[in-house]
C-alpha cells in the first residue's frame, strides 16, 4: 500500500517578545514543562536514538550536544501550544530538523500509520530524538517498535525493555493498549509465524482490538485526570 510518511514541520513564524513569553509561560505552566525542567526523561533506545519527553529549548540544545539531527514529535502538530511553538522555533534555530508524526497512546493505530511507524525509520535522518508529552507511551511504542524492526530484537524482548513503569508507562490504564496490541501479534505469531506487516496488512482488526482491551478504572484515574497525560 502506498505510505504517506509525515514531512518537516513548516518554518517556525517570527514572534514577538510578547508572544514568546506568552508561548514559555504555556508550555512551562500549562503543558507541564516545570516538571521536565527537572526530569526530562531521558534515554538512549540504540545507538543514535534517543526517547524523551517533550523538549523545550534548554532540552534541544542539550539533545544537539547529543550529535541529534532529527526530532521526531509524536504529539503532532499544535500551533496553540507553547511547547510546540518554542520547540519548531528552537529546532529552526539549532539546525535540527523537526518531523511531526501523531501517534495515539490509549486506542489501536490504523494500518497506514502503522506502516509509516515501520518506513518512518528507513527514512528519517539519524541521530535521532523521539518524543510525546511525557516520554512514556508513545514515545515507550515507538521504542519497541525500532528495537524490533530495526535492532533485531525479540519482540517481548523490546517491550519489557522499552514498556516500563521505569518510563511512567502504566500499562493497566488505557495506555496499556500498545501493550495489548503487541501482545496481540505475538500470540498470532506464536502460532502461524506471521510476519509483523503480513499480520497488520491481513489480521489486524484496530476496533476489534480497541474493544477487547480493559484498562483498570482507579490506574485509568490516575493517568487521566492525576498526571493528566495525552
Amino acid at each position: 500500500m502506498p505510505i504517506d510518511l509525515p514531512h518537516p514541520a513548516a518554518p517556525a513564524p517570527q514572534m514577538t517578545g510578547i508572544q514568546r513569553v506568552r508561548a514559555f509561560l504555556d508550555m512551562w505552566l500549562v503543558d507541564h514543562g516545570f516538571i521536565r525542567d527537572i526530569y526530562w526523561n531521558l534515554h538512549e533506545v540504540a545507538p543514535g536514538v534517543w526517547r524523551a519527553a517533550q523538549p523545550g529549548p534548554r532540552q534541544l540544545r542539550r539533545a544537539k550536544a547529543l550529535g541529534v539531527k532529527t526530532v521526531l514529535n509524536l504529539r503532532g502538530k499544535r500551533e496553540d501550544c507553547g511547547s510546540y511553538i518554542l520547540e519548531r522555533e528552537a529546532c529552526e534555530a539549532l539546525g535540527l530538523k523537526l518531523v511531526d508524526f501523531p501517534i495515539r497512546s490509549r486506542s489501536p493505530l490504523d494500518k497506514p500509520t502503522l506502516h509509516a511507524a515501520v518506513k518512518i525509520f528507513d527514512e528519517i535522518e539519524y541521530p535521532i530524538l523521539m518524543h510525546c508529552k511525557s516520554g512514556a507511551d508513545r514515545a515507550g511504542f515507538m521504542a519497541t517498535l525500532y528495537q524490533y524492526v530495526k535492532g533485531g530484537q525479540p519482540l517481548a524482548e523490546a517491550m519489557k525493555k522499552q514498556l516500563s513503569l521505569a518510563y511512567g508507562h502504566m500499562r493497566q490504564a488505557k495506555t496499556g493498549v500498545i501493550d495489548f496490541f503487541y501482545e496481540t501479534y505475538l500470540a498470532a505469531h506464536a502460532k502461524s509465524g506471521i510476519a509483523f506487516l503480513d499480520w497488520i496488512d491481513r489480521d489486524y482488526d484496530r476496533d476489534k482490538l480497541d474493544a477487547s482491551f480493559k484498562e483498570n478504572w482507579a490506574w485509568g484515574i490516575l493517568v487521566n485526570y492525576i498526571l493528566r497525560r495525552e
